[in-house]
């Protein structure tokens, strides 16, 4: 991020794919037409949506305002007033920067964080407003996996934030962003998370029911080779990338346009249309990298994770905040890599170290790497699917606030320092209606050769729940016998335990490590196949409305069962 802040954003990106279903709306036979039947109306709607809020004061005080008998405007207002609390705290944040800005160096950055991230979280609530805004209420029932997908990722800024300010000197200035905006930030969009997740209800309380036709969403239809019928020839070829030139090559000997993927990714033309498309030429490239928003549809590929490596070694421990630590960054929608690697060497005594930040929605990561120790892979917001990688880790090294499925990939755990144990996952999910969380599916977990010979003395979990909300699914995977018995452990048993609300579930995996019946109590241990069924690529990321058209390989259900 390096303390730029992106210049607002107006534009609402549109899923590719998208088909709205047709959806009847039934009136109630009897009208509301004077003011106190239309005060009833209301007073059903706040009822209906306000029921089961952590807040209902808040959640009626909000609504209340809105005083309408179009269910709509209820989104519409929980909406603005989250807006309206996520500008307070940048101005604080702004206001902050000049008073203690200079106070270090640790402070500038997560105080140049922050505002990155609220600006960011500005983008994703203006993008709510414009789709409530110019669609009707049925529409708007019909995308609400669209607007918790923002809106949770207003809830991941807000968090991140906080998250900067880790250091004891930083903890008064965090507190005084805390409690003078950012909480209530995390407060009303969560608000506004409910209202989204509970407009059925609404609609029944004002007699009006959706009858929707059979599938509101379909597959894209696809041709005899499995792309969808709409892409272009060109591609098509890209997806196999035989004799496709790229806009832009990258060689470290010369041969190419570039020597720097940062110079190659800074030509990427303004108001670019269509895919843009880097070749990085085998060899280890030493350069921390900032994918921007503006830079959308960009797709990054090498010779293979064994040849084309992006390298890096900041570090927590060497003063380098989480989040600025990583090698590479993509904060752009609908980003792609293939067939390169992305590492940090800083090693485990570097504690927070990132190899690959993925901000950006709808990004895809195919035969790649991301070799780390702890906080390898940081899936910060938004929905991403991995598949066809190799991610390897200590502590935490698969964790953030997205929506994240990791498809037939290896996950390889590192040998840690010597008072370290290992944890695969740690997810973010901070309220209860985020659409949010790390579901392993089709992988193999095991250990790399480095912790092999100690693996069943160096303590490995699953997961821990970072956030009260954590949710990590592990779905028909081959589990080594690295994992411990009790399989997840709580964040900080004396302080922040976060087991009470946590998602810890298992289904269809096999091998040693997969055994349930010792697991730890507050994780769901074994569910059912239809409640697993909730997690899969379909349901999970709406992937039939934007995976086909990457070209990558997915399965948009189970696998083996």
């Amino acid at each position: 991020m390096a303390g730029k802040v992106l210049a607002p954003a107006i534009s609402l990106v549109l899923v590719v794919g998208v088909v709205i279903g047709v959806v009847a709306v039934v009136q109630s036979p009897k009208p509301v037409t004077n003011s106190a039947g239309n005060l009833k109306t209301t007073n059903k709607a706040v009822t209906a949506l306000c029921q089961d809020s952590d807040d209902p004061k808040l959640c009626h005080n909000v609504l209340s305002s809105a005083n309408s008998s179009d269910p709509k405007d209820y989104i519409v207002t929980v909406v603005k007033t989250s807006m309206d609390s996520v500008i307070k705290a940048f101005n604080m944040s702004d206001k902050l920067t000049v008073e203690h800005g200079n106070s270090s160096e640790g402070m500038k950055m997560a105080l140049d964080d922050c505002k990155d991230l609220l600006q960011a979280a500005m983008h994703d609530l203006e993008a709510s407003g414009v789709l409530v805004k110019e669609s009707n209420i049925e529409d708007v029932h019909d995308r609400t996996a669209e607007l918790k997908n923002w809106l949770g990722a207003v809830v991941a800024y807000q968090q991140s934030c906080l998250d900067g300010f880790n250091t004891d000197g930083e903890k008064k200035v965090q507190e005084q962003l805390q409690s003078g905006s950012l909480d209530n930030v995390g407060k009303l969009t969560g608000l506004a998370l409910d209202v989204v997740s509970g407009i059925s209800k609404v609609l029944q309380s004002l007699d009006l029911n959706l009858a929707l036709k059979p599938a509101s969403r379909r597959l894209l239809d696809v041709d005899q080779d499995g792309y969808p019928t709409w892409l272009s020839a060109a591609d098509r070829k890209l997806m196999g990338q035989d004799g496709v030139m790229p806009h832009a090559t990258v060689a470290k000997d010369g041969s190419g346009q570039f020597q720097t993927i940062t110079d190659a990714i800074n030509s990427y033309p303004k108001n670019h249309q269509g895919r843009f498309i880097i070749y990085v030429k085998a060899g280890i490239y030493d350069e921390y990298i900032l994918v921007d928003k503006k830079k959308v549809n960009l797709l990054i590929y090498g010779d293979g994770p064994t040849k084309t490596i992006i390298t890096g070694r900041k570090n927590f421990a060497e003063g380098t905040k989480t989040m600025r630590t990583a090698t590479f960054s993509t904060v752009a929608d609908d980003f792609m890599a293939k067939s390169i690697a992305f590492e940090n060497t800083a090693g485990a005594a570097g504690h927070q170290a990132v190899a690959l930040r993925v901000q950006g929605d709808r990004s895809v990561f195919f035969d790649c790497a991301m070799r780390g120790y702890q906080d390898t892979l940081y899936a910060h917001a938004h929905r991403h699917f991995y598949r066809n990688c190799e991610i390897s880790g200590t502590i935490d090294f698969i964790f953030g606030y997205a929506t994240t499925l990791i498809q037939n990939s290896k996950i390889l755990v590192r040998k840690p320092e010597s008072n370290q144990q290992n944890i695969v996952v740690a997810d973010g999910t901070q309220q209860k209606n985020m659409p949010t969380g790390i579901v392993i599916q089709n992988c193999e977990i095991t250990a790399d050769p480095t912790l092999f010979p100690d693996r069943l003395t160096v303590k490995t979990y699953l997961a821990r729940p970072w956030k009260p909300f954590s949710r990590a699914v592990f779905i028909e995977n081959v589990i080594g016998d690295l994992i411990q018995p009790e399989g997840f452990i709580p964040w900080n048993p004396a302080t922040e335990p976060n087991t009470q609300d946590c998602y810890f579930a298992e289904f269809g995996n096999s091998g040693p490590g997969s055994v349930a019946n010792a697991r730890a109590p507050f994780s769901k241990g074994l569910i059912s196949k239809d409640e697993a069924a909730k997690f899969t690529a379909e349901p999970w990321l709406q992937a039939s409305t934007w995976l086909p058209a990457t070209g990558i390989p997915f399965d948009a259900g189970f696998t083996k069962a």
